[in-house]
């Protein structure tokens, strides 16, 4: 380990490894905060640790497992309607369910947020720690795949210095993934309170964890080589683009922010962030 550190490569791989782990990671952090959000608040910090512990633990365990991660690119079976063609493949189905996944849990938030509709004692009591967790893995476990499939491409695309194999590769992915989780540990909290405490934050959230179910969908249907007629293919959607997208909208939400921070900002339903002024308020009527 120490020997690959020494070369200049792996330390340009690691820095390159780890900024792609932690750009990946937004919509994990994302989806954290407002999954924990919904929690008491002595269980949020809980459900963060666990999460992104588990997200590390779902990505080394993917790569000690590579081989059977690439050998999910055979085609476990045709699909030939004449106007539709595919090969469905492992890979296809795993990110394909997590687009699906994603596409619900967002819209039925954004739904639950907007509309206005109080949950039921039955919904509250479902919103433990446990069935938050449970949310979290399913979807880390989607978010591993997809970010070791990354970081596997990204690796492949540049031919290996001398002393740089695939067990260094290996090694350096892994320190990647721990540095990465780290760093996210220790900005998890301010972030989720950031998202908590913002409305327009939460449903901005919510909308790029749509455009990613969404990207997710075109990638699974890319891997299961999705094809209309004779010479339409579903193609992907490049991730620069998106988290592009991404990043400037949440630019200028700050700028919108900081020009509106003498207003009261707009309470959504099922959040924990009460307004004192409107208590106050309905103390006096």
């Amino acid at each position: 380990m120490f020997e690959i550190l020494l070369n200049p490569d792996a330390w340009i791989a690691l820095l390159t490894l780890t900024f792609l782990e932690i750009i990946l990671g937004i919509d994990n952090i994302v989806f954290l905060s407002i999954v924990s959000g919904k929690l008491k608040p002595e269980e949020q910090p809980k459900a963060r640790r666990i999460g992104l512990l588990l997200a590390m633990a779902f990505r080394v365990i993917l790569l000690f497992g590579i081989t059977w991660v690439l050998g999910l690119q055979a085609a476990l079976f045709h699909i030939d309607w004449g106007f539709f063609s595919a090969d469905v493949t492992g890979q296809s189905l795993i990110i394909f369910a997590g687009g699906l996944f994603l596409l619900y849990k967002s819209v039925s938030e954004i739904h639950h947020k907007m509309e206005g509709e109080e949950e039921s004692a039955k919904g509250k009591a479902g919103n433990t720690l446990t069935s938050a967790i449970v949310q979290i893995a399913l979807l880390n476990l989607v978010f591993s795949f997809d970010s070791i499939l990354t970081a596997i491409g990204l690796i492949s695309m540049k031919p290996a210095p001398e002393g740089f194999g695939p067990a260094g590769a290996l090694e350096i992915m892994i320190l990647a993934i721990i540095i990465s989780i780290a760093i996210m540990l220790i900005f998890a909290g301010p972030v989720s309170k950031f998202v908590n405490q913002h409305p327009t934050i939460q449903i901005l959230g919510l909308s790029f964890l749509i455009l990613i179910g969404v990207m997710l969908l075109a990638e699974g249907s890319h891997l299961a080589h999705f094809k209309f007629g004779n010479d339409i293919e579903v193609g992907t959607i490049p991730k620069g683009y998106l988290y592009f997208s991404i990043f400037f909208s949440l630019f200028v939400e700050f700028l919108n922010l900081r020009m509106k921070k003498s207003k009261n900002p707009v309470q959504l339903h099922n959040s924990k962030i009460k307004d004192d002024k409107l208590e106050d308020t309905d103390v006096t009527n």
